[in-house]
């Protein structure tokens, strides 16, 4: 990292490497991982961003209700507390939670990601409570008296119309409801959108909402992180009770199976700016999946270099306009254990071999690296 040049690395805690049972007993050994860690960084002159939840929930929580149950964001709160007078006087950035739509939505309601759950009224309670936890931790932040900044990253797509149509821009508005303004609306005191609790309660679903609740969630918080990979065209499907369904791609598709987008980094910023008002932006996740093994010892990954321009140019021309963007986290720093996946997928600028873990840096880390350089990127 240093050699690259990165002035600012985000990592994520384990939750269950601190707290194995969820609450309780401490594990002194795995606090003192994260202390190396950070302690390593700022040696290097890297300052750390700490994410306190990156989806892996304790077991024995999860065997109480997860997200299900209320109980588990007083516990989330707590084990935050506990990080803030750990970590509190090296970490300057913190993040509470990473992508609540992917662990609530993907987790259960479609069943593709742990917990495997398929259900939503589940799904409901797991968003709330989610949400809920992320103010609490904001609130013990403030109270823990820490200088620093705290936020939350949510994971986006950049709904767009699959044809001029005034039901298809209705219908983006609506997938921006089920996606985008259900989590960046609670948290900036918009509530959850209307429509989103209207089809809920038609299916004997419900957000658990308790007198409190939204003003809690709604702490106020320093910045706002954006994960954002691709776009989505929308079509209008009356058939649906959502009301939308997802057209067909006409960009090419990279490894992950969405389409090579780069326009949307900046699109999305400006859409999210419109929306909710001029705030700082740290861009927490944005890259590429290529797959390029070695040939010869050399990773040319021209198509990840290829977008990775077009994405900061986009995000240039954002800032250009005026939006408030602070920094940017390119996804990833080496390859990785991309969850359901397994090892099938590179998101990395370094390259791992999973059988000895060396690593070979790619061709897009001498891009990036100059990038960070020189502050710019070719047009």
């Amino acid at each position: 990292m240093a050699h690259l040049g990165l002035q600012t690395y985000r990592f994520s805690v384990s939750w269950s490497r601190i707290f194995p049972h969820g609450q309780g007993a401490v594990s002194e050994k795995g606090l003192a991982f994260y202390d190396q860690l950070i302690d390593e960084l700022l040696t290097q002159g890297i300052k750390p961003a700490l994410t306190l939840y990156h989806w892996d929930l304790p077991q024995s929580l999860q065997a109480r209700g997860g997200w299900a149950n209320r109980d588990t964001a007083e516990h989330f709160a707590a084990y935050a507390d506990l990080l803030y007078k750990r970590y509190g006087d090296r970490v300057a950035r913190w993040i509470t939670l990473n992508e609540p739509w992917v662990f609530t939505m993907m987790g259960h309601r479609m069943g593709v990601m742990a917990p495997g759950i398929r259900d939503l009224g589940i799904t409901a309670k797991a968003v709330h409570h989610a949400l809920l936890a992320h103010g609490k931790a904001v609130q013990a932040f403030r109270a823990s008296g820490r200088s620093g900044e705290i936020g939350i990253t949510n994971s986006n797509t950049n709904y767009e119309p699959a044809d001029p149509s005034p039901e298809t821009a209705a219908a983006v508005e609506l997938a921006r409801d089920h996606d985008s303004r259900l989590f960046h609306g609670p948290v900036f005191g918009k509530g959850y959108p209307a429509s989103v609790l209207k089809y809920y309660a038609e299916r004997g679903a419900h957000f658990p909402i308790l007198a409190g609740d939204m003003a809690t969630v709604a702490e106020a918080t320093d910045f706002l992180g954006l994960n954002i990979y691709s776009r989505q065209l929308i079509e209008a499907d009356p058939e649906r009770g959502v009301g939308f369904r997802f057209a067909r791609p006409t960009l090419p598709l990279l490894p992950m199976g969405y389409e090579a987008a780069p326009h949307v980094l900046g699109a999305f910023v400006r859409w999210v700016t419109n929306e909710y008002g001029r705030r700082p932006i740290y861009i927490t996740e944005n890259g590429v999946c290529d797959n390029t093994m070695p040939a010869n010892g050399v990773i040319q990954d021209g198509a990840r270099i290829d977008l990775l321009r077009g994405f900061l140019a986009g995000l240039h021309g954002a800032i250009q306009d005026g939006c408030d963007v602070r920094a940017y986290y390119q996804w990833s720093l080496m390859d990785n254990f991309e969850w359901a996946f397994g090892f099938s997928k590179r998101f990395g600028m370094i390259y791992t071999d999973f059988a000895t873990q060396e690593r070979i840096p790619k061709a897009s880390a001498a891009f990036y690296s100059e990038a960070i350089r020189r502050n710019g990127i070719d047009a």
